[in-house]
């Protein structure tokens, strides 16, 4: 057999790792995006106000944040399958609390479960994924946050089919219960066999302590695409959290426009395997330095007052292609300068300031929106992007 024959069947035999591993972050994003669709139903239910509401979603990703550095810690000590096993554990435990939840201190104390449970997926995964398909990771990653970005689109449609079959909305979470331990079983199972040899223990000696995960810190190249990171968390977050308010505000835009612009900007992330692969051929830092120009030049068209609807939906397309294009290439650069035996709590470091930054920065946008114009708070957000643009390029250009 020919070596091309055996590298074919050699990446056949891991794709159920690719599969597993993504179908559990739809999961993830699934119980994610179900719960605001169910806000109404809340109220009528529990009697709650929007603040409560708020502070329901905040918890959630709260726990989903906590979870970026331990989990990425913790794989390195105990092995990458085991963490995301007992997350998707944890998660299918909580949405079956929800299943039989009666109060709303019981439905937050499950909504905080399930914010742990999937908070322990992503830094693992990336990690995991970047140790089995070494030569394809931009690809793997583009993959796997494609199919995740489904379970942020199918979660509200979901929602509106059970109510409409007047069905309970506990039973969403039932059958996400049941879905996710089918799917940490099969994990567990199938993909130890498929990791290369001792990916699947712990490498990691526990007594570095927590400054072992900030060596990489010391190295500029890695501090500084690290920054990088952060500033595309900010960005993004603020700018996806407001895009449909701020639609409005353009010319021609009416809310109904706006919200197809907005399922749009999200529907453009199926580029995200291609934009993965491209990096893996051409470059981390070239191809996420061209879709930051993207994603630029896309919203100073926005800012432009007086563009009319075709201008303004193409410039939103743009922007998500440029947005959402660069999170596997991100990624996966960011595994390749980190050592291998801190791999997992490093990325936990730097996912941590990311998700940090990204839940401080809705409150920043909406507040330059308040006392001047939403103009001015997403050309902040150019300003950013523009930022971690010139730090990418000085990368590129220093390259050995």
């Amino acid at each position: 057999m020919s070596p091309v024959s055996h590298r074919w069947i050699a990446r056949l035999r891991t794709l159920d790792v690719l599969a597993l591993t993504a179908l559990l972050w739809f999961l993830a994003k699934f119980l994610r995006y179900a719960f605001p669709p169910l806000f109404g139903t809340f109220q009528s239910a529990y009697g709650v106000s929007n603040t409560e509401l708020g502070l329901l979603f905040s918890a959630l990703m709260g726990g989903y944040a906590v979870m970026q550095f331990p989990s990425g810690a913790l794989a390195d000590r105990v092995g990458t399958v085991r963490v995301i096993v007992g997350g998707a554990v944890v998660a299918s435990a909580a949405a079956l609390v929800l299943f039989v939840t009666t109060t709303y201190a019981l439905l937050v104390v499950a909504v905080v479960g399930i914010g742990l449970g999937t908070g322990a997926h992503k830094t693992v995964a990336i990690t995991l994924l970047t140790s089995v398909y070494t030569d394809r990771s931009g690809r793997a990653l583009g993959l796997m946050d494609f199919v995740g970005e489904f379970g942020g689109v199918l979660a509200p449609a979901a929602v509106v089919a059970v109510l409409a079959a007047a069905l309970p909305w506990e039973s969403l979470f039932l059958a996400a219960a049941v879905g996710g331990l089918c799917l940490a079983g099969a994990f567990a199972v199938r993909v130890p066999a498929r990791l290369p040899d001792g990916d699947a223990d712990a490498g990691f000696d526990a007594d570095d302590g927590f400054r072992s995960y900030l060596t990489a810190f010391a190295a500029p190249r890695f501090s500084a695409f690290a920054f990088v990171a952060v500033l595309l968390g900010l960005a993004i977050s603020g700018i996806t959290a407001f895009l449909p308010l701020f639609l409005e505000t353009r010319a021609g835009i009416d809310a109904g426009l706006a919200g197809l612009l907005y399922s749009a900007f999200f529907v453009v992330s199926a580029v995200q395997p291609v934009t993965g692969d491209l990096a893996d051929r051409l470059g981390h830092l070239r191809v996420i330095a061209v879709l930051l120009t993207l994603a630029i030049v896309a919203l100073v068209v926005l800012v432009v007052a007086g563009v009319g609807p075709l201008t303004v939906g193409a410039a939103t397309v743009v922007l998500g292609v440029g947005l959402h294009g660069p999170r596997p290439g991100r990624d996966a650069h960011l595994m390749n300068l980190i050592p291998d035996d801190v791999a997992g709590g490093t990325l936990g470091v730097v996912r941590t300031s990311m998700v940090g930054m990204s839940a401080v920065s809705p409150t920043v946008v909406g507040y330059l929106s308040d006392v001047a114009s939403f103009s001015v708070a997403f050309g902040a957000m150019a300003a950013v992007l523009a930022l971690a643009m010139l730090v990418v390029t000085a990368l590129v250009l220093t390259e050995s």
